[in-house]
Parts: structure tokens; C-alpha cells; sequence
């Protein structure tokens, strides 16, 4: 697959500024590196992005992720790989991927589990991190860049 132009945060240099602020942030909200590298592959394979799942998992690795656990993401459900954290992060991630699933997607039981691990702090990184996920997600998908490409 060919991408249908340049990726638009690279033709608006500011674009790309205000994205790295928002990164920058989200790593000092104090939630382990892995957590958001977790949250960041499964909104990304929820949204079909090849290049963000292929950069999560080079990312996660990274981090330390082991290949075992990504590749179990997809079906976090049926697995005993993951903590109690992750999963309430896994949950909030879905929930606020799929708005258009159902109505009040983000349950008052998922906020509530979510808040039982997280403080405000770590929930405003694990839900800017969920946005940005679905920002480049839509970039990507819309403009069809292959995965293994680089910014």
C-alpha cells in the first residue's frame, strides 16, 4: 500500500509541535511506560491503524513489553497476563475508542474501576494518550500510510 499524500502532521510543522506537547505530557502523568504502550496498541488495533499497531509493539518492546503479552492485547479478556491496572486501562481504552458503539460508552463501572488504580493525574495521561491514539489512528487510516513507515 501506497500512502495517498504526505502524512498532514509532517505538511503542518505546528501540528507535529502540539502533538510532541501532548506525548511529552502524557509520559509525565506518572503511568508506567508499559500501561500506556498497552493502551496505545489496542485503540490502534480497535481502529485498524497498521502503523500504530506496528510502532506500538516496536514501542512497547522498547519498554520491555514481552512478545507473549502483546501478543494476547487483542484478546486481554481471555488472559491472566495483565494486572488489575492494566485491564481497568484496557477497559477505559475500548470504551473510549468505540463512542459510537453505544451510548455512554465510558460506564460509570469502567470510570469507577479505572479510578480505583488511577489518580487524576495518571487518568488525564491514560485519556490523553487514548486521544492522541485515535488522532493518529484517523491520520493514518485516512491517508492509507503503510505500516513500518517512519515520521
Amino acid at each position: 500500500m501506497t500512502a495517498r499524500m504526505k502524512n498532514p502532521a509532517m505538511l503542518l510543522p505546528d501540528a507535529t509541535k502540539g502533538v510532541q506537547n501532548i506525548f511529552k505530557a502524557v509520559h509525565q502523568g506518572g503511568v508506567p511506560a508499559t500501561t500506556l504502550e498497552l493502551v496505545h496498541l489496542r485503540a490502534s488495533q480497535i481502529n485498524g491503524c497498521g502503523p500504530c499497531v506496528f510502532g506500538g509493539v516496536k514501542s512497547a518492546v522498547k519498554n520491555g513489553e514481552s512478545d507473549e503479552r502483546l501478543h494476547q492485547v487483542v484478546a486481554w479478556r481471555e488472559c491472566d497476563l495483565f494486572t488489575p491496572a492494566e485491564r481497568a486501562a484496557l477497559a477505559l481504552t475500548e470504551a473510549a475508542t468505540r463512542l459510537a458503539d453505544r451510548p455512554g460508552a465510558v460506564t460509570d463501572q469502567i470510570w469507577a474501576d479505572a479510578a480505583e488504580h488511577f489518580d487524576e493525574h495518571q487518568l488525564a495521561a491514560i485519556i490523553l494518550m487514548i486521544g492522541l491514539t485515535n488522532l493518529f489512528n484517523r491520520i493514518n487510516t485516512t491517508v492509507r500510510e503503510p505500516a513500518g513507515a517512519t515520521w
